[in-house]
């Protein structure tokens, strides 16, 4: 696991999720990506599946049978065999082999032989390759062999239960079903405290709990001790349990899971992509009680993280623009454990033909003022014109610019199983994959229904997700070509030329100038009500986000609202209800330096390697404060929320001091003429009541 990211993601989060999350590429071929989207794993056996029962050419092949809500899965030992899924409802008949009894369409049996008859099954993984799932149609019979014969009567009970459940006419009544058996399985099981590193923990609290990994969850169970977070798996899968100790923690977030204030994310390190664990609950209040104690917990080891407080490094300098988006991605709800909720970044680059990326031409940068959907004149007026003609609640957009479907777009090549998983085993037509940047970006901008933006890996330094490196089959083009690796501009020497020159795009200062209206659009104020109409900024289903949403009771609206989540992403959460200051450029840049004086690092509160502008020379420096009463009033910031308590002057009068309640600030001094360049501005409001720790109040 990479942990020290730097200025720049250095590797895809797919390739480096936490070890315990389970789904990176392993040894082992099962994995929670097999089973179907809100589909749950309860428990395995130990078998064998027995080929051609009866016959002389009978065999056993050794492998593990997993039970889950709405398939079986037979994972052989050997490699060379493929896994097999059989759908619950594809199900005829569930019960012992060529039993014959008065209910012979479902029975139970007490022998060690489970017999099941159906009419579709899928092959997946044949010699461990991923591929395109095979599957075979038409009745069958397959016969497991428990290695525990006295298992055998409740694992068909349970069979026909969750049969029963996948074979009711309503998406909505099949999740109920399945949520009350899942609901049953977990009040009859508690938390191991033999788990507890030590026996002198004192328990907090426990409860019911689901861990979340792209497109899956694992419910489980939650304790918290006096030192210690553990979540432990009532499959066991990938691990009897995950822990975390508290004094490694350094941040935590309350998240909106379905929209629902449901999530919590803990971080043991200050700038990774990927988190320690990610936790549904059932509860929202189980989910702040465990909040509330990490917070605490926090508040006397970790200084609170809010968007103001990044907001006024960024303006500082402190932070590359890549980070500063990275700390409002992870403010705003978006986490790489919810594919619907991946963070999100602009394109910034529009010039992909050139032969040469000139980054001091402003025409070779994208409007960070306008949405993707706005920046095509043409398509803008065709969608405001349907716009105006479309009952309430209207949107301009259908999709969003982020959602599962685009995030895995991107990562197909590092991240094939997620694809498969959330295409029902199959990859995208071949020309519908990412194929080319320069493609890619003339359909966001011509695209009827294309709107969509980057992902931090196109600012980060792993080129993985740009090359077939894993030879994967991803198919042919019209025109016969295999899908191989992304083809770069003409200005890109090499993948990892393209994403250097990426980086050196958005850190230039183009974008630094002019970020803050990409921020306004996706975070701030013209998310949302009249300033998101104006900016035609408004995406589908934004009525459903804001205000929160009371709990859904429906069982269908539920199914529905999350089907449509999954489909077409949802907006992150608004960090900024007034226009986000721009950032403070150097403005002396092309000064010439006359003397090597440098101020003490006493002097100022900004280490030497942080500075945001040129020092000023001698001569200019006591030219500036001689003529301080000659002045010209050239533009004026609010550099304190209260009043200002104290102001000194350092002692070489190369800096002013200003102090108030709980911030200070400083300015250097300026030329004749010319006003002082400060580091602060006052920040822009952010909605109300926002809690400490980057905690969310979804």
């Amino acid at each position: 696991m990479v942990r020290n990211l730097g200025t720049h993601v250095k590797h895809s989060a797919f390739l480096y999720l936490k070890p315990h999350v389970g789904l990176s590429f392993s040894k082992f071929r099962f994995s929670l990506l097999l089973l179907n989207l809100e589909e749950y794993y309860f428990e395995q056996h130990s078998a064998n599946h027995i080929q051609h029962k009866g016959s002389q050419s009978e065999r056993k092949i050794r492998g593990s049978l997993k039970i889950c809500s709405k398939s079986v899965i037979f994972e052989p030992d050997a490699i060379s065999q493929p896994i097999v899924k059989i759908p619950l409802r594809d199900c005829i008949k569930i019960g012992k082999h060529g039993e014959n009894g008065a209910n012979r369409h479902f029975a139970k049996t007490l022998s060690g032989e489970i017999s099941l008859i159906f009419s579709q099954v899928y092959f997946i993984k044949e010699h461990n390759i991923v591929a395109p799932y095979k599957i075979e149609r038409g009745t069958m019979e397959y016969v497991f062999e428990l290695d525990v014969s006295g298992k055998v009567e409740d694992v068909v009970e349970t069979l026909l239960q969750l049969h029963r459940a996948s074979c009711l006419d309503k998406l909505g009544d099949q999740a109920a079903m399945i949520t009350a058996i899942l609901q049953s399985r977990l009040a009859r099981t508690s938390f191991d405290k033999n788990r507890f590193q030590s026996v002198s923990e004192k328990l907090h609290m426990e409860c019911k709990a689901e861990m979340v990994t792209p497109l899956v969850t694992n419910p489980g169970h939650v304790c918290i001790t006096d030192t210690t977070l553990y979540f432990q798996p009532l499959n066991g899968y990938p691990k009897p349990v995950v822990q975390i100790t508290l004094q490694d923690v350094r941040r935590v977030y309350r998240r909106r899971h379905g929209l629902m204030p449901l999530g919590l994310e803990v971080f043991c390190t200050e700038d990774d992509l990927c988190s320690d664990i990610y936790l549904k609950f059932y509860e929202p209040q189980d989910r702040d009680d465990l909040y509330f104690f990490i917070a605490t917990y926090l508040e006397h080891h970790v200084a609170e993280r809010t968007a103001e407080s990044y907001m006024l490094q960024w303006q500082r300098g402190h932070l590359s623009n890549y980070q500063y988006l990275l700390h409002l991605n992870t403010l705003a709800d978006r986490s790489c454990n919810d594919l619907s909720q991946y963070p999100v970044f602009p394109w910034v680059i529009s010039d992909y033909c050139s032969t040469e990326l000139d980054l001091s031409n402003p025409g070779t940068f994208r409007d960070l003022s306008k949405p993707v959907g706005a920046l095509n004149k043409e398509r803008l007026e065709r969608l405001l014109t349907r716009y105006q003609e479309m009952p309430e609640p209207k949107f301009m957009y259908g999709s969003h610019y982020s959602s599962p479907g685009y995030v895995l777009f991107y990562l197909v090549r590092i991240a094939p199983e997620y694809m498969l998983c959330l295409q029902n085993g199959r990859f995208d037509h071949a020309d519908r994959m990412f194929n080319s940047i320069a493609e890619t970006w003339r359909n966001c901008l011509d695209g009827a229904t294309d709107f969509k933006e980057l992902i931090p890996e196109f600012y980060g330094e792993d080129v993985s997700f740009l090359v077939n490196s894993l030879r994967l089959d991803l198919g042919k083009k019209q025109g016969g070509q295999l899908v191989e690796d992304v083809e770069l501009p003409p200005w890109a020497q090499s993948p990892e030329d393209f994403l250097q020159k990426s980086r050196d795009a958005l850190e230039s200062d183009h974008v630094s100038e002019h970020l803050h209206e990409w921020i306004d659009l996706v975070f701030g104020y013209k998310q949302k009500g009249r300033d998101a109409v104006e900016a035609h900024n408004v995406f589908d289903g934004d009525e459903r986000e804001s205000p929160p949403p009371p709990p859904i009771e429906d069982p269908d609206e539920k199914v529905a609202l999350l089907t449509q989540i999954l489909e077409f992403g949802q907006t992150p959460k608004q960090l900024f209800v007034t226009p986000h200051p721009r950032r403070i450029t150097p403005k002396f840049k092309s000064l010439p330096q006359t003397s090597s004086y440098n101020a003490s690092t006493a002097d100022s509160p900004v280490s030497p390697g942080e500075e945001s502008f040129e020092d000023l020379t001698e001569e200019s420096r006591t030219l500036a404060w001689s003529n301080i009463t000659k002045l010209q009033l050239h533009e004026q910031h609010k550099i304190h929320k209260e009043a200002v308590t104290g102001i000194a002057v350092s002692g070489n009068g190369s800096s002013v001091f200003t102090t108030s309640h709980g911030m200070f600030s400083y300015m250097k001094g300026g030329l004749p003429g010319i006003s002082f360049f400060l580091p602060f501005f006052s920040p822009p409001s952010p909605p109300p009541a926002s809690p400490a720790y980057g905690g969310s109040q979804a």
